[in-house]
């Protein structure tokens, strides 16, 4: 179609609800900070593996971006593109639900076998985002951007509240480990083939594809422009730098609190519906936030939360203080979304290449993130969790300060 209304936009923002909030309920049986730590450290893993969950996920969703930006610079059916991307995500959840659910493999190197499949799958990931960015700016009107990101994002916090109270009562049964988390991994493949299947009822808008075709050299030469022309897009990545010491930390947060209070490892479900009940709430906050005042104040109010969940996670005393940790860190998580999203559409501009803009700020961070969770994993195991914590949440309020002080709005900047 050659334009969207805002009535269009109305229509997908109900198919983006039906699709966030599949994923959402999905992903519960398969979050970073819950269920895979727990799984993995009960698997036999190496703390320092189990601590390297998030941060894995981060690189190697990174590691494809550019191939996938270039590979998609061209694309003119944005939909077809979109669900065909996706699909490739589907096979190491199925093999990994399908051989723990059913084989129920144990002993000291069962968790190889995840981690091998966890790898396709977040290489598949990385593979999605930079296409599926550039659906949704065909699916959105601008000036409502922020708000359409934060309502999805609510359905998507409601589908993880839901998915992690069945994950508790999952991990409660009398099925045994780790059966019990092979039929969560599939009953993530299910709802994911759901959640897929709602891009089919879009309504997509051109963008002027009658533009020359762009080459890889023309992809290139872009790249390296705004790298060195756009001071303020460099002073954002310095921010993001510093906000890499929350990899670690994601991973660590429920060890940590199991740890300390001993908590059974069926709470690790109620755990992720607390963080995916904030995560809705961060996102429609940041939305607002972003829409009125600009994205850059609500990546603000991102980086903030971080600082405030590690901060909680150093005084904790209770199990209610636990729950403050991933309230934080939910809220966090669901504040970026909208935030992260709508910064790179603004970066990259109407006209601009939000793929590429996507591609390039996850590959630059993704050595940092190796970094971090590298020298998170041997912290962890030298230094203790409580002097690791210390460290990354300097860090943490170093990216805070330099994204409240040196980055400028750059939708406001550039008009």
């Amino acid at each position: 179609m050659a334009g969207l209304s805002l009535s269009d936009h109305r229509h997908n923002l109900t198919f983006n609800i039906i699709h966030e909030f599949f994923f959402g309920f999905g992903v519960a049986f398969h979050d970073l900070s819950t269920i895979l730590p727990l799984f993995l450290t009960l698997l036999g893993a190496p703390i320092s593996v189990a601590g390297s969950i998030a941060g894995m996920f981060s690189i190697l969703i990174a590691a494809p971006q550019l191939i996938s930006a270039i590979m998609a610079r061209n694309t003119q059916n944005v939909k077809a593109a979109t669900i065909k991307v996706h699909l490739t995500i589907l096979p190491p959840i199925f093999l990994s639900g399908f051989v723990f659910a059913f084989f129920a493999p144990t002993g000291p190197h069962a968790w190889i076998f995840y981690y091998i499949c966890f790898i396709f799958y977040a290489l598949g990931i990385g593979f999605v985002i930079p296409i599926w960015s550039n659906f949704l700016r065909h699916v959105t009107k601008r000036n409502n951007r922020g708000k359409f990101l934060g309502i999805s994002f609510i359905g998507n916090s409601m589908g993880g509240f839901i998915g992690g109270i069945v994950v508790k009562k999952l991990l409660g049964s009398s099925i045994p480990f780790p059966a019990s988390f092979g039929w969560g991994f599939l009953i993530l493949f299910f709802a994911l083939i759901i959640s897929i299947s709602s891009f089919l009822g879009f309504k997509v808008k051109s963008l002027g594809t009658n533009q020359r075709k762009r080459t890889k050299g023309d992809f290139i030469q872009e790249t390296k422009t705004i790298l060195k022309t756009n001071r303020n897009f460099r002073r954002y990545i310095y921010s993001r730098i510093f906000l890499t010491a929350q990899f670690p930390a994601i991973s660590l947060y429920a060890v940590y609190s199991r740890d300390i209070f001993h908590f059974d490892v069926s709470d690790a479900g109620l755990l992720t519906a607390a963080r995916l009940a904030a995560f809705g709430f961060g996102s429609l906050l940041a939305g607002q936030i972003g829409d009125r005042i600009g994205h850059k104040a609500a990546m603000t109010f991102c980086f903030a939360c971080h600082v405030l969940a590690m901060g909680t996670a150093l005084m904790a005393q209770s199990m209610v203080w636990v729950y403050g940790i991933f309230f934080f860190l939910g809220t966090a998580q669901g504040a970026f979304m909208p935030a992260g999203l709508s910064l790179v559409f603004d970066f990259a501009g109407e006209k601009g290449d939000n793929k590429m803009i996507m591609a390039l700020i996850d590959t630059i961070l993704s050595p940092f993130v190796l970094i971090a969770i590298t020298a998170g994993g041997f912290l962890s195991e030298t230094a203790g969790l409580d002097f690791l914590f210390r460290i990354l949440g300097a860090f943490m309020l170093v990216g805070l300060l330099i994204v409240i002080f040196l980055v400028r709005d750059p939708h406001h900047a550039s008009t």
